[in-house]
């Protein structure tokens, strides 16, 4: 019986080693900080809504993430504001208020949509209020939040997680606060996805 119990934690044991030793320091991730990790296991996708590489990420892989991510692991995002030049502060403004105000699965595949797919040239903050009025966000509350503590909160913590990760691109994975997935080495989607859950139990 003991015998049996230890072969079948062998078993168990065996994916997690295989993935160790495939999976190497350097080549498939960074370890971008000497702390310690996240009390929770986490995966942060960083994006722009000026990329399109991001644009695709949001519609093929960031759904397959959140239907299929293992229990216990938290998904969470954050935009980047080095991009866009000062468009790219507002592109994060607009993400914030979106998560704020609860539109963020009405208004953000609309603003990747008037981007990438209607070309539409941002200028100012009213152009990304017109396309949360266009959405059913009352002008007014959007007003509201764009000036609130909340939202200049997340805005901040958004920039110091971007410099702490430091990122030259996007989309970009970081695991735990601790991992950040190199995209070079890797062949496919579920590939980045194998290295980020199994980044999240180390």
């Amino acid at each position: 019986m003991k015998k049996a119990l230890l072969m079948a934690a062998a078993l168990l044991l065996a994916p997690m080693a295989a993935l160790a030793a495939q999976y190497q320091e350097g080549v498939h991730y960074t370890v971008i900080n000497d702390g310690p990790a996240t009390a929770k296991p986490e995966i942060t996708e960083f994006f722009s809504f000026y990329c399109p590489h991001c644009y695709t990420f949001s519609k093929t892989v960031v759904p397959k993430i959140l239907a299929e991510k293992p229990e216990g692991i938290a998904f969470n995002q954050a935009h980047v504001d080095f991009i866009g030049k000062e468009m790219g502060v507002e592109m994060s403004r607009a993400f914030a208020v979106a998560h704020q105000l609860k539109v963020a699965d009405k208004v953000e595949p609309a603003l990747f949509s008037a981007i990438h797919d209607k070309k539409q040239h941002f200028t100012s903050r009213n152009d990304i209020r017109a396309i949360f009025v266009a959405n059913g966000v009352d002008g007014k509350n959007f007003d509201a939040a764009a000036e609130s503590f909340m939202v200049n909160a997340q805005m901040s913590k958004m920039k110091r997680d971007t410099e702490n990760a430091k990122l030259t691109g996007v989309p970009a994975i970081v695991v735990n606060g601790k991992y950040r997935v190199e995209t070079g080495a890797i062949k496919s989607y579920d590939e980045l996805l194998e290295i980020a859950y199994f980044l999240a139990r180390k």
